[in-house]
This record gives C-alpha cells, structure tokens and sequence, in this order.
C-alpha cells in the first residue's frame, strides 16, 4: 500500500511539475527574428524600368567598395541592374542633367542603368557601400566606363 502511495504522489508531482518545465523553456526563449526591409522596387534611382539579363545563367556579384574622402569613380553606367546599400559615410551621385543626388549610410536603391554617371566622396570620411550585380552569364559587363 505504502509503495501505491509513493507511485502516486510521484506521478501526480510529475504531472504537475511537467507543464511549469515546459513553460519556463517557452518563457526563456530567444524572440523571433526581426525584418526591416530596405528596399522594394521595379525602378532605378532615376525611374527606369529595371531589366534582367536573360542571355546566361544567373550570376550575381556582391562586393564592398570604399571610397577615401576626396575620391571619385570614372564615369560610368551599369550593364546590369546593381543594389547599393551604403555601410558608412556619404556619397553624392552626379547623373549630368538629370541632378546630383547624395546618399548616406543607412540609405539604400538600385542604381541608375543607363544614365552615365559619377559617385564622389565629399565627406570627412571614407565611404563604404555593398553593392550588388544581378546579372547573368554573357551579359554586358557590371561597370561600363563612359567618355566624357
């Protein structure tokens, strides 16, 4: 009888202790992962239609370009649609008559395809941008410098 008694109360103990064990685990859980979206669009920075190489296989390039203050890229177009997310500092894009505009860290767009233009670093500090090609095998290459 003694031995029923003790296999009860164990049993009753651990039904009521099972779900508290299980609600501390949900109660130290880690949160769910947060989203903040940077950016979602059909058009560049300049309103043109974005377009996809479709002439290969996918290939997409990501890299990290730093610019010193003081410094400028050539000028240039793009071959391929290209996602700029700016890490640190700023930067100011000259696209001839179509404006000047300044981008910093925080700020996020697709570059302009077809107009030619230049980026410059007029900041006191060196400016630090992802950049990211979504072209394709066979496609025109991602920077195509310009003459003036």
């Amino acid at each position: 009888m003694r031995y029923r008694t003790v296999i009860v109360v164990a049993a009753l103990l651990f039904a009521t202790l099972a779900p508290a064990g299980r609600l501390g685990a949900e109660e130290t859980a880690p949160p769910a992962p947060a989203t903040a979206p940077l950016l979602s669009t059909g058009t560049t920075i300049l309103g043109e239609t974005l377009h996809y190489p479709t002439n290969g296989p996918a290939h997409v390039t990501a890299a990290i370009i730093t610019l010193p203050p003081g410094a400028r890229t050539v000028l240039h177009k793009h071959g391929v649609p290209m996602f700029g997310y700016i890490l640190e500092g700023e930067i100011t894009v000259d696209y001839g008559d179509r404006g000047k505009r300044t981008f910093h860290q925080g700020d996020a767009l697709m570059e302009a395809m077809g107009a030619a233009h230049f980026g410059a670093d007029a900041g006191p500090q060196p400016v630090r941008i992802l950049i990211v090609f979504m072209g394709a095998d066979g496609a025109p290459p991602n920077v195509i410098p310009v003459q003036p």
